[in-house]
């Protein structure tokens, strides 16, 4: 076993990585960035070695630096988590050169299959079901156009050296074959320094699915079952479970046997994934392996009890598999919910910043891994992943309310968040009964993200919270300050709980266990300790168990619950009465500038002052986290000012354009 491993990587899975060498007594080195310098992974780790500017390609990326830290430390091996190096060959090579151990697999494995194009002809070498396609390299946008048609519509465009949604486009005619090719092409070289694509057919109503490889260098290989990803967001996961709720025995065997026959064609060790699409029948094809640890790899070790960064510990230290296939057994249900930085509001664009407070969720079953804490920042520079939030249970169905219950328990401040759309996506019927598609997201907000639906029962719970938690914090101010000497405070009991427009009158009477809230003339119990200062209200609410996020505002309170935001006024009956008749100010009128959505780079502005752009007609080019986002005009207009010029930063909601 290794005595020291330098981690080349950050975030979380530095983090976890770093739990499980503590509990094997090994000791870790982190490597770092100029931007990295107070990251939680470099605070956990034993040491700490910087290794340049905040760019990925000035730190992360630079593998001599990475092989200097580990030969100046002393680490005897390096485990490169996911991204960044790890599914480089070349770095592999230089680690075994350099007499380091590589936690991972063999540089040859990871060129055969980190190259999409060469692992579709291994698969169909080996006997794995593979999507019909186009697996060689394309020269230009006109021979894009001729193979998509050729293959027929819909296909999907994809960086041969692709991974995490970045270099993908799906075309359903010859003028998207063509635009997609282009931005493929350009997002893959920016990306991965590979402007390669291939072309394959686009499965309709396609679920992901992948299974789980584990191999050591005696050539044994099994597989610990499947994972479902099918909830994405332009081809990045959101919510990933295990086992799959489509799968049935026969099909997990055959997926199972498949991926262990790829493995063992290319000689591989370590942990891995074989990705594979699924179709409304059952039919599985082949995608890509991943010859590294999944972002979504905790959902497995949920219900197979393993701890894979272990295995691949010991894999790399030369010990034999610890298990056999029949050892291998699928207990209960894991949910997995990404946690980012980012807008749902605005086309999930990323948010940056100081995250000013941080109450990850605590409760049965559930896992928290994660690289922030309270005062860290959010970089433009890396992925905004804040967390990845996993509940485990005997069944999908209790899994299910444990995420929900821990999603409004999960407390973030300073930067924005996607939680209430992590919530609103595992609310919807379709989700429990498990009829999952890639194109989830997309067809169950077509429009976009608006916010999550609140059922009437659940506003009223909520508007019962307000009054209830008015009246505790009211008794709690007349206690502590005001008072006259032979006088007593007498709290109001009766309240307007303003929504918006709407508005209900309650009538507050509190006990000692509790409290009673009449809510227009029906009684709601509501049982809960919240005291004036608590961020969380945990209780039940009309016997139904409710937890709510809770801010103080001046006039009410701002509850957060089931993926929605709601600011409700709490108000005295003549006040609320006064509220009515105050004018509402009109919203400043920008329709006629075009804004940043995001912070990030002006790449490219594609318009000039003078010129007509017409509905759709693309007019400046945003870059940021390595994504290529393209502004396209929402009317017919003129240009009549450009306010930023290309190679710009920008911060969210500066001014580009004006039109006139």
């Amino acid at each position: 076993m290794f005595r020291k491993i330098l981690i080349a990587n950050r975030g979380e899975i530095a983090c976890r990585v770093i739990r499980t060498c503590r509990r094997l007594g090994i000791a870790t080195v982190a490597v770092h960035s100029e931007a990295d310098e107070r990251a939680l992974h470099v605070r956990m780790a034993d040491e700490a070695v910087a290794i340049g500017g905040a760019a990925a390609a000035d730190s992360y990326l630079v593998a001599e630096r990475i092989i200097a830290a580990a030969r100046d430390t002393g680490a005897e091996a390096v485990h490169p988590g996911y991204g960044f190096l790890s599914e480089k060959a070349d770095f592999a090579r230089r680690l075994e050169a350099a007499g380091i151990a590589f936690i991972g697999p063999g540089a040859d494995a990871i060129a055969a299959m980190g190259d999409k194009i060469e692992s579709k002809k291994l698969a169909h070498a080996a006997g794995v079901s593979t999507v019909p396609g186009h697996l060689d390299v394309i020269a230009d946008e006109a021979e894009a156009v001729r193979i998509a048609s050729a293959i027929g519509y819909p296909v999907m465009i994809k960086a041969s050296a692709g991974g995490g949604g970045k270099g993908m486009r799906i075309a359903r005619s010859d003028a998207e074959a063509e635009e997609g090719f282009r931005s493929a092409r350009s997002e893959a070289r920016s990306s991965f320094a590979d402007d390669r694509v291939f072309i394959e057919k686009y499965v309709e109503e396609p679920r992901h699915i992948e299974i789980q490889v584990l191999a050591d260098a005696h050539g044994n290989v099994v597989h610990l079952g499947e994972r479902e990803c099918s909830i994405q967001r332009r081809h990045q996961k959101v919510i990933e479970e295990a086992p799959s709720p489509f799968l049935d025995e026969a099909t997990r065997q055959a997926m199972g046997a498949q991926a262990v026959a790829l493995a063992q064609a290319v000689g591989y060790r370590s942990a891995g994934t074989v990705e594979f699409i699924v179709d409304k029948d059952r039919n599985f094809y082949f995608l890509e392996m991943n010859t590294r640890l999944q972002v979504e790899h905790p959902v497995t070790e949920a219900v197979t009890g393993l701890d894979l960064v272990e295995e691949m510990i010991r894999g790399a230290a030369g010990e034999t598999l610890r298990i056999r296939q029949e050892d291998v057994r699928m207990t209960g249900w894991a949910l997995e919910a990404r946690v980012y930085a980012e807008d749902p509001y605005r086309s999930f664009l990323p948010s940056i910043g100081r995250v000013v407070r941080y109450r990850p969720p605590v409760g049965e079953g559930i896992r928290v891994d994660t690289g922030i804490y309270e005062g860290a920042e959010i970089s433009v520079h890396y992925d905004p992943m804040i967390a990845k939030l996993v509940a485990f249970g005997p069944d999908r169905a209790t899994a299910t309310d444990r995420l929900l219950t821990a999603l409004d328990a999960y407390e973030i401040g300073g930067v924005t968040h996607n939680v209430g759309f992590l919530s609103a996506v595992l609310a919807r019927q379709r989700f429990r009964d498990g009829r999952l598609t890639t194109n989830y997201i997309a067809e169950e907000f077509p429009g976009g993200f608006a916010g999550a639906e609140l059922s009437p029962t659940v506003r009223r719970h909520l508007a019962a919270v307000a009054a209830f938690l008015q009246s505790v914090a009211a008794a709690r101010d007349g206690a502590v300050s005001g008072q006259l000497p032979g006088r007593r405070h007498v709290a109001a009991t009766d309240w307007r709980v303003v929504d918006g427009d709407a508005e209900n009158a309650a009538s507050v009477r509190l006990d000692e266990a509790g409290g009673t809230v009449a809510l227009d003339g029906a009684a709601l119990r509501i049982d809960a300790d919240w005291q004036p200062g608590q961020s969380l209200f945990r209780g039940t609410v009309g016997g139904q168990a409710m937890t709510v996020q809770v801010a103080r505002e001046r006039m009410g309170w701002r509850l957060s619950h089931g993926g929605v935001v709601l600011g409700l006024r709490v108000l005295a009956p003549r006040v609320a009465e006064l509220a009515r008749l105050m004018p509402v100010k009109a919203a400043a009128d920008m329709s006629r500038f075009l804004l940043s959505p995001m912070p990030g780079l002006l790449s490219q502005v594609l318009v000039q002052e003078g010129q007509d752009v017409k509905d759709g007609d693309p007019l400046a080019v945003v870059e940021a986290m390595k994504m290529e986002n393209i502004l396209r005009a929402v009317r017919d207009g003129r240009i009549a000012r450009v306010h930023a010029e290309a190679g710009a930063s920008l911060s969210v909601d500066q001014k580009i354009l004006e039109f006139e």
